[in-house]
């Protein structure tokens, strides 16, 4: 059907065949009348070469994964009964919060020490003071840390500041422990770090819950929708220190794995893969109706602490492992 309408016929030409160089001559022409500019094949191929240029500019020098992953908050938080220690770091410092049960307080010192990485997003100081109490009439003591970038741990937030930074925080434990058995307990985001501490020193156990194996959740989860053009690379770019699945393969001491069996965030085959490589002995705690966020209770958290019982007694038969490294 021709188009004589002046008022419609040209909307309708830019909507089809983008911006038209039209002159009043056209005025009144049928659609068919009007003189469509010709296309450059080369100005075709300088648009695709930009266009090339600008991605491979984006995926090699853009931080993408620190942008897209981590999601550091500063603000003031009431850590309670913690107490705050620096940990230098990288010219700055580690903000590490610090609490102690009721237990490890009457008898003057801690059983044991529990090293606690918390997930993307999350905070030491909101959570080590009602820790340290969870651990069923124990004498224990939390470090929590805060990565690099959040809270008032200097920045900036980045994936590959996170493994150093983890291994700063455990020596800083370590030497105050001396020969006192060191748990590393990660959570989501957190339990990347906890494997890669667990894979670089000698410490007594782990705990790991809902952990994310990144660059396999990056290709298989989020890479269909863009063919792989922006996951590929991505995934690419994560630091090897936080490889969850080639760190669970070397890794040798006694682990407990809490697997949320309805957790979105990260779905539970990929925490199974995470489990299925690793090395060492364990128990799976699989928290039936649990999301990502969700506490532990009822059956499941007794069956954490019968885990952690055996967990516990298994720290003087850790093997050494030749991984260690300083």
């Amino acid at each position: 059907m021709l188009l004589r309408d002046w008022n419609l016929a040209v909307p309708v030409c830019r909507l089809v065949c983008g911006t038209l160089n039209l002159t009043p001559n056209d005025r009144g022409a049928t659609l068919s009348e009007v003189k469509l500019p010709k296309r450059n094949p080369w100005a075709r191929l300088c648009i695709a070469l930009v266009m090339v240029v600008s991605y491979l500019a984006v995926i090699t020098l853009a931080p993408l994964p620190d942008r897209l992953i981590l999601f550091p908050t500063t603000h003031r938080i009431d850590a309670g009964a913690a107490t705050r220690k620096a940990v230098a770091f990288d010219g700055g410092e580690l903000a590490i919060w610090t609490a102690a049960s009721k237990l490890a307080k009457q008898r003057g010192q801690p059983a044991f020490y529990v090293l606690r990485f918390y997930g993307n997003a999350d905070r030491a100081d909101r959570w080590v003071a009602a820790e340290a109490e969870m651990w069923n009439n124990r004498a224990v003591e939390v470090w929590g840390v805060n990565y690099p970038g959040y809270g008032g741990s200097t920045g900036p937030a980045r994936l590959a500041r996170m493994g150093p930074a983890a291994l700063a925080a455990f020596d800083a434990l370590q030497r105050e422990a001396g020969d006192r058995p060191i748990i590393v307990f990660g959570a989501s985001l957190g339990t990347t770090t906890a494997l890669h501490v667990a894979a670089k020193r000698q410490l007594a156990g782990l705990i790991l819950h809902n952990p994310p194996p990144l660059r396999q959740m990056i290709l298989q989860q989020f890479g269909w929708w863009n063919l792989w053009l922006l996951a590929g690379p991505l995934a690419q770019k994560l630091p090897t220190d936080l490889d969850s699945i080639a760190n669970a393969r070397s890794v040798q001491v006694p682990a407990i794995f809490l697997l949320a069996e309805q957790d979105r965030i990260v779905p539970p085959k990929f925490q199974r893969l995470v489990g299925d490589a690793y090395a060492g002995d364990k128990r799976v705690i699989p928290l039936n109706g649990a999301g990502h966020n969700s506490p532990m209770e009822g059956v499941a958290l007794t069956h954490f602490h019968t885990a952690l019982d055996w967990l516990v007694s298994q720290h003087k038969q850790v093997p050494d492992s030749p991984a260690v490294t300083r």
